[in-house]
């Protein structure tokens, strides 16, 4: 009678288990009519200017194009999901940004993670996603210091260029070639300009340059005029303002003020944005800048900037970001088609190991280790441009296509710059 029951017992949990297996194998995956991605963004305050004029106008632009011809495909529920962003204001405070991105995670359990605005917001931010296995491809921000940190964090992915990937080097290589013997640098104090000023510090006298100043300003200097009246004292060839807006135009508009006009004149990130030409016309002839594409580049970049600056102002124009930013969102979305679902381990392997096609052509990601990656420098079509002929042009030196084979360089570059336009009566 005993073992019956026993064989009764079990029989019953082999039925219980064979049906709870049917249902298992029978149920479709769970009802989904979207895909969230949650943004942590300065809509307000400092960066705003930034963030209004950089990544913003791309995402704005690129998910309504993807919504309008369905979405994105999503194997796993056999379906196009349209894309719904969550957006947060961080107004531009880290602390702020790094508590919204780990709400966006833990809360409202975002799909995916899109990046924050600034260097030292993708050095806040990257450690949060990594931490809770959320890929990360970011937009505006370098990586010249959390570069070293790349091997930690497998879940980042970097898509703008920067200091030592790769435009310093280029700018030193035509500076050079133009003859430029001394240098004047002036840099934000903050990770930013740490890092640019640490790589100019590097790569300009590997090319024979001198610098004849590394001056540090903070972010809420009113006053240029000191720095600009010892950069002319410098006697510099070449003058370098490696800041934000707030830094770049009063510095431009200080030199234009003090008649300051050394034969290179860079600012950046500032004067690769329209705004830089709408607040200064004639006298952006011949500012340097860094700058990856304009509408010379290829057919695909033509049609890229035409859509997404169509109707619109020319102030939110952007040379050196904006290719970088689609090219980013095209190679995601590229590789969540192929994943066919959220699953962000499998998202970061594809990131990780396949040339995808975007704007820029096929776009890759160098990886570091079993940690994070940068997108190949080799994908850029351009790293520095200067204003000629009320243009933006992608400029270069001669062989530079043995280094980056495919830059496009659109114009020559022109040394020395034009002398400021004279005030008007």
């Amino acid at each position: 009678m005993r073992n019956k029951s026993i064989m009764f017992m079990v029989s019953l949990l082999l039925v219980l288990v064979l049906m709870a297996l049917s249902l298992f194998v029978a149920c479709p995956a769970p009802a989904k009519d979207k895909i969230v991605v949650g943004m942590s963004r300065p809509l307000s305050g400092p960066l705003a200017i930034i963030g209004d004029s950089a990544f913003r106008p791309i995402y704005e632009t690129w998910v309504p194009m993807v919504n309008a011809d369905g979405g994105i495909y999503m194997s796993k529920y056999g379906k196009y999901l349209p894309i719904e962003l969550k957006i947060y204001d961080d107004k531009s405070d880290v602390g702020t940004m790094t508590r919204l991105t780990e709400k966006l995670i833990l809360e409202d359990k975002v799909d995916f993670l899109w990046p924050a605005c600034g260097t030292s917001f993708v050095f806040g931010q990257a450690p949060i996603a990594n931490k809770y296995g959320y890929v990360l491809v970011t937009a505006e921000g370098g990586a010249t210091t959390i570069k070293e940190a790349l091997p930690s964090l497998p879940y980042l992915f970097v898509s703008l260029s920067f200091s030592d990937w790769y435009e310093v080097p280029v700018l030193a290589g035509i500076l050079a070639e133009q003859g430029v013997k001394t240098a004047y640098v002036v840099y934000i104090a903050d990770l930013h300009g740490i890092e640019y000023s640490g790589v100019f510090g590097i790569e300009l006298p590997k090319k024979g340059i001198q610098i004849v100043g590394n001056v540090s300003v903070p972010p809420d200097l009113k006053d240029f005029a000191p720095v600009i009246t010892d950069a002319m004292n410098s006697g510099a060839d070449a003058f370098l303002c490696e800041g934000y807006p707030d830094q770049v135009l009063p510095a431009m508009g200080t030199s234009i003020a003090l008649g300051y006009n050394p034969k290179v004149w860079l600012g950046g990130p500032g004067a690769n944005f329209g705004f830089f030409h709408t607040a200064f016309g004639p006298a952006v002839e011949g500012v340097t800048c860094w700058a990856v594409a304009n509408r010379k580049t290829s057919p695909a970049m033509k049609e890229m900037y035409d859509l997404l600056y169509e109707g619109k102002p020319e102030d939110v124009h952007d040379w050196w970001g904006h290719p970088l930013y689609w090219a980013s969102l095209d190679i995601w979305k590229a590789a969540v088609e192929k994943v066919g679902s959220t699953d962000q381990d499998a998202l970061r392997e594809v990131l990780a190991t396949t040339k995808l096609d975007t704007v820029l052509g096929p776009t890759w990601f160098t990886m570091f280790g079993d940690g994070g990656g940068l997108m190949a420098y080799e994908s850029h079509t351009g790293e520095v441009g200067q204003w000629i002929n009320g243009e933006l042009e992608v400029v270069g030196y001669t062989g530079i296509e043995e280094t980056l084979p495919n830059y496009k360089a659109t114009a020559d570059f022109v040394y020395p710059k034009p002398l400021w336009p004279a005030p008007a009566e």
